[in-house]
């Protein structure tokens, strides 16, 4: 299955978006939960504003069961993201944080991941694209592994530049590219934080690719983006002469 356009005649008024957003989102979560450590686990959660759309979580294990897990990627595993990152640039982790959190007193999970799938509304306004552009900085300074997918055809706004412009000013190079799919790993290297960046160009038409979730702790997962879109595509019968 290619992608395909889902903002534009003839699929946008056959199929619902929002419907075929929140499918995609429970798919990776449930593709990621196969692959995931036993004290890890990946959960949708969708509400169409500026929330994760799937999330990875770690949460201790009982003393009993706490195996070293690390997981390996075929060396043949498809797609060029193995390869060194497109980028990297100078990137300050949050040494220091003054925020007011409220927890439940059970000790709970702690965020390791989270892929962003762009909805139409973080990009039609400055206003929101600041707010999700503010959400993905507070990931990537925190540490926590993050993928952006943008298929959203409609609106031109390339949320991934505005982070970037964010985060490291002029040392970043922008990516031209309407639809995108990127990857993001803060990571120390030879004393100095940096940001990694894997970055693919989306087309309508052609496969998505591979992209790999850096969990925090140096577990690293493939999102094998076209597979999942093409279970999502086939649960809704949507075939490709749809597009």
């Amino acid at each position: 299955m290619v992608l395909q356009d889902h903002f534009r005649p003839p699929l946008s008024v056959r199929r619902h978006w929002h419907a075929f957003h929140n499918a995609w989102a429970t798919y990776i979560a449930s593709d990621l939960n196969a692959k995931l450590p036993a004290n890890y686990f990946a959960e949708p959660n969708v509400q169409f504003g500026i929330e994760i759309d799937v999330a990875a979580f770690e949460e201790p294990l009982p003393e009993f069961d706490c195996p070293e897990t690390v997981i390996r990627l075929p060396i043949d595993f498809p797609n060029n993201w193995m390869s060194p990152p497109a980028q990297s640039v100078p990137f300050l982790t949050a040494a220091q944080t003054v925020q007011v959190s409220i927890f439940s007193t059970e000790a709970g999970p702690v965020l390791a991941g989270a892929i962003e799938l762009v909805s139409p509304a973080n990009k039609d306004r400055s206003t929101h694209r600041g707010a999700f552009v503010s959400k993905c900085e507070t990931y990537l300074r925190q540490g926590i592994g993050l993928v952006i997918v943008d298929v959203v055809t409609g609106r031109k706004a390339n949320l991934h530049n505005e982070l970037l412009a964010r985060l490291a000013g002029g040392s970043a190079s922008p990516f031209d590219a309407e639809l995108y799919a990127t990857a993001y790993r803060a990571i120390e290297r030879s004393g100095n934080q940096c940001l990694d960046i894997w970055q693919e160009k989306l087309a309508v038409g052609c496969e998505l690719p591979v992209l790999p979730l850096w969990l925090r702790g140096e577990i690293c997962l493939a999102v094998e983006l076209n597979n999942i879109y093409d279970r999502t595509c086939r649960e809704h019968r949507i075939a490709v002469s749809s597009a």
